[in-house]
């Protein structure tokens, strides 16, 4: 019962002070070793049942101190252990949550990547979509206006058709007109080819000329032989070429 009740004493302390009491342990074992044989010494003359108990305590009390002391390497050496475990979880789990990590940039980078590339495309075809749309435009206008070159003036000379291409670029400039080709030629009242079907008919058959072509596209790259003119017919005043007047 003793050994049962040292036992847990130490224990209890052990859990509070581990150091402090593993020290303490030691050295008052070897304390009361060493207090026991001094006063085995001091006695004289010790009856036989004393020296049967004394002897008995010190036995006991060194096999209680030898088994304390066993708990104690015991319970250090599972400390010890669990704390190389909980160092091996700690690791493992560290190194699980830099790979979730990686993983997560790496598919973040991803995403990013294909978002971009995604964009970069969606504007590319965005881009080639209104070039695609602005070539179509001016090839319509140049059509149009070979057409109307074609009607007004394919039987003049080069120069004539490229003024009669000038007056509807000057019109388009002029704030006394509508700002469109297509709205300046079928404009009500200006060019009989228009108002009579014949342009359309032209047009969509393209049944003009390369000259009349031509003279479109330099009329629209800048080419202008008539200056401010706004008008042009067979009679009247102006600038004489071929057979039309312009003014």
């Amino acid at each position: 019962m003793k050994f049962n009740k040292n036992k847990r004493m130490f224990l209890a302390m052990y859990t509070a002070m581990m150091s402090a009491v593993m020290l303490t342990g030691f050295a008052s074992s070897t304390e009361a070793q060493e207090q026991s044989a001094v006063e085995s010494e001091a006695s004289t003359e010790p009856s036989n049942q004393e020296e049967t108990l004394d002897d008995t305590q010190s036995d006991g009390d060194v096999g209680t101190d030898w088994c304390v002391s066993k708990e104690v390497i015991d319970v250090q050496s599972g400390m010890i252990e669990n704390v190389k475990i909980a160092a091996i979880e700690a690791k493992i789990a560290y190194e699980a949550k830099l790979e979730e990590e990686r993983r997560a940039a790496e598919e973040a980078e991803r995403i990013a990547r294909e978002k971009a590339e995604a964009e970069a495309a969606a504007e590319a075809e965005a881009a080639a979509a209104a070039q695609a749309e602005a070539e179509a435009a001016q090839q319509a206008e140049k059509e149009l206006l070979a057409s109307l070159i074609f009607c007004e003036a394919g039987n003049q000379p080069y120069e004539g058709q490229v003024a009669v291409g000038a007056v509807v670029m000057n019109r388009i400039k002029s704030s006394s007109y509508p700002d469109t080709m297509e709205e300046v030629i079928y404009q009500s009242g200006q060019f009989s080819p228009a108002m009579s079907g014949w342009l359309d008919r032209v047009r969509a058959n393209q049944g003009y000329t390369e000259a009349a072509m031509q003279a479109a596209e330099d009329a629209l790259a800048g080419s202008n032989p008539i200056g401010d003119c706004l008008y042009f017919s067979v009679g009247g005043y102006g600038t004489r070429i071929g057979d039309h007047l312009f003014h």
